[in-house]
């Protein structure tokens, strides 16, 4: 029995060492803003990432824009229309993608769409605390292909005091985990590309 504590004790301080870690990983600030590359790609799931995805567009800073994990009967119209930007001015330059429904489904789908382009590099917009696993995911199913993080700063999510308030002390702690086991499950096939 006390072997089975020191073991327990012995993986609960590497798991808090390692969210500890985690935790400082996180991206704090955009490093680059200004790097033109053939794809804009955005993950949905979280706030403000899609408008972020159509500024980087509208600033021209690539070729096409790609959204990842779109729920199926949502079309380039209505995004934009929820976006607030006028269709005319770049809806021949959004892809949708509605095959994900996970962080290694949407790396898995966007190297098809970029296979299909003969695009060779994209700039990665997602949550902040989401960054870490899909960087992990998508550099896994596309070595070669060059990818600029550009995190969104959700302003509910307190990224410098997430100890102090729970809501985002359990989204971090799920990250972690998700982060961890995409780890452990190692690389995955590109589903025939």
């Amino acid at each position: 029995m006390r072997h089975v504590v020191i073991l327990l004790l012995f993986v609960g301080s590497f798991w808090i060492g390692g969210l500890v870690w985690f935790a400082a990983q996180l991206p704090h600030d955009l490093e680059d803003t200004t790097s033109r590359t053939d794809a804009i790609v955005v993950l949905t799931g979280g706030s403000g990432r899609l408008q972020q995805g159509l500024d980087l567009l509208a600033a021209d800073l690539a070729e096409k824009l790609f959204v990842s994990g779109v729920y199926h009967g949502v079309d380039v119209q209505e995004l934009l229309k929820i976006s607030r930007v006028t269709p005319e001015e770049i809806e021949c330059c959004i892809a949708l993608g509605y095959e994900a429904d996970n962080t290694r489904g949407n790396a898995l789908e966007t190297a098809r769409w970029l296979d299909h382009e003969d695009y060779g590099s994209m700039r990665l917009v997602t949550a902040s605390y989401h960054m870490p696993r899909s960087l992990l995911e998508f550099r896994r199913v596309m070595p070669d292909v060059g990818i600029i993080a550009h995190p969104v700063f959700s302003e509910n999510y307190h990224q410098d005091d997430w100890w102090l308030w729970p809501g985002s002390a359990r989204l971090l702690v799920s990250e972690y985990n998700k982060y961890l086991i995409a780890l452990i499950a190692g690389p995955s096939s590109r589903g025939g590309n």
